[in-house]
């Protein structure tokens, strides 16, 4: 199983990291790492962020960076490189319950032809 985990930065994105580096070791698949801004937090930033999680785990992975247009830059390279599977932090509850999602990874749900997964 190859994966594409979507990371902006956020706490849903590094839990979505942490879980799907668990589900990799457990099913023996691939883990690549895409950073993306949230638009607050800068990719350096966020790399940093991404390595020190990384350092959790006894795993090897690529890691990315999606400048502009991270949505359909997803799309495109899980389709070109034959991911079974994209992880995306899966947004905020408004305080009606409603799911607060971002303009990236509401792209991603309605384009992708890939399996989409969201953590929260």
């Amino acid at each position: 199983m190859q994966l594409i985990v979507g990371v902006d930065g956020s706490d849903y994105g590094l839990r979505a990291l942490g879980e799907s580096i668990e589900r990799a070791q457990q099913l023996g698949g691939d883990v690549t790492v895409a950073l993306y801004s949230d638009g607050q937090t800068a990719l350096d930033e966020i790399e940093s962020l991404v390595s020190e999680e990384l350092s959790a785990y006894d795993i090897d992975v690529d890691v990315i960076w999606l400048e502009e247009e991270p949505g359909s830059q997803l799309i495109e390279l899980a389709e070109r490189e034959g991911y079974d599977q994209i992880v995306l932090p899966g947004g905020q509850r408004s305080p009606l319950g409603k799911i607060n999602l971002s303009n990236t990874i509401e792209f991603v749900l309605l384009n992708a032809q890939t399996t989409v997964t969201l953590v929260r």
